[in-house]
């Protein structure tokens, strides 16, 4: 929402040597208007209503597929809202994408919470989730259950996602118990890659597959009221979606799942050429190259002086110029 400011404005009366000394008291003018560096601009019409618990339920019952996407400060939050995403994850994600980092297990939780409360501020209507951080929660449900406290009550955020299955159901019927929405995620699980031997597809074995069905188990029992199903067998996914009654959220694990995922940055496009991209990403535009080209056509225009334009700038009158001019050399020198 954009930011109403007061700009108070001193305008001496009829001609600028009164500025030389002043000879006359200003005239104190107070002007509204809407600063260009608010948030987004002007505030835009929510028609939408809030995403809750129940929504997501309603969507799974009806097989509606449903939609999530991260986000990471207040424009991706701001667009994914306004694109209509149902679910909107501040993912650990943000590490790489945010903040340059190598993997998800350098983000603190201070830093998780300021990016979240940045998304919150722009997220009216889908719900939102966090992921719990490396380090935040697996000692013990009670250590969990505190960070879990401050994602809702600091960041702003709905609800949590935290990584593990059958091994962190304890930990997630104590946040579930507190009221807290879980999203749980198993299969691939990032923050665990060292164990996993790096970014592997999960379930490709039959032990495998079982392993992720016990675990899809375990974290509904507990409580968890979605799942996230990581790099599996589409056909894998949809076999252990199909055993449970809560829904799971798929990246890369085919459309069998109840809904899917992607990083933001990611499905944008939002990256220089080169870059790696995991197998199950669509880039659905190219963020970085009209930025890249937008940026460099603005450098262009700055050198030629092309830019800014008479049409980019505020006029003034002939006479209020020629007033000017006429006592600049009397006010530099007594300056």
């Amino acid at each position: 929402m954009a930011m109403k400011t007061l700009n108070c404005l001193r305008r001496p009366a009829l001609h600028l040597r009164s500025l030389i000394p002043p000879r006359q008291s200003p005239i104190k003018i107070c002007i509204a208007q809407y600063s260009s560096h608010s948030p987004m601009g002007s505030p835009a019409t929510n028609t939408r209503k809030k995403v809750t618990i129940q929504t997501i339920q309603n969507l799974y019952k009806k097989n509606e597929p449903i939609t999530v996407l991260t986000a990471s400060d207040f424009p991706s939050g701001h667009v994914a809202d306004t694109a209509g995403m149902e679910i909107v994850l501040v993912g650990d994600s943000l590490a790489m994408v945010a903040m340059g980092m190598e993997d998800t297990n350098e983000v603190t939780m201070d830093e998780m919470l300021l990016h979240c409360r940045s998304v919150n501020r722009a997220v009216k209507s889908a719900f939102t989730i966090a992921d719990l951080p490396m380090g935040s929660y697996e000692t013990t449900p009670e250590k969990a259950l505190e960070s879990a406290i401050r994602m809702v009550k600091e960041g702003g955020m709905k609800g949590i996602k935290l990584e593990g299955g059958a091994e962190m159901a304890p930990t997630i019927r104590k946040i579930s118990q507190a009221g807290i929405p879980v999203m749980a995620h198993i299969g691939l699980t990032p923050q665990r890659q060292h164990s996993l031997g790096g970014f592997r597809v999960q379930g490709k074995s039959a032990a495998g597959a079982v392993k992720l069905l016990r675990d899809a188990l375990a974290v509904q029992k507990a409580g968890a009221f979605i799942v996230i199903i990581e790099a599996v067998p589409p056909e894998i996914a949809e076999i252990v979606t199909r055993r449970l009654s809560v829904p799971t959220i798929g990246i890369g694990s085919g459309n069998g799942c109840s809904g899917q995922v992607l990083v933001q940055v990611d499905m944008l496009g939002n990256f220089p050429e080169g870059r790696f991209l995991p197998k199950f990403v669509k880039t659905y535009a190219d963020v970085w190259g009209e930025a890249r080209r937008g940026i460099e056509a603005y450098r262009e225009e700055v050198k030629s002086r092309a830019f800014p334009s008479v049409e980019y700038t505020y006029p003034v009158s002939k006479e209020v110029l020629e007033e000017f001019e006429k006592v600049v050399d009397e006010v530099a020198e007594k300056e």
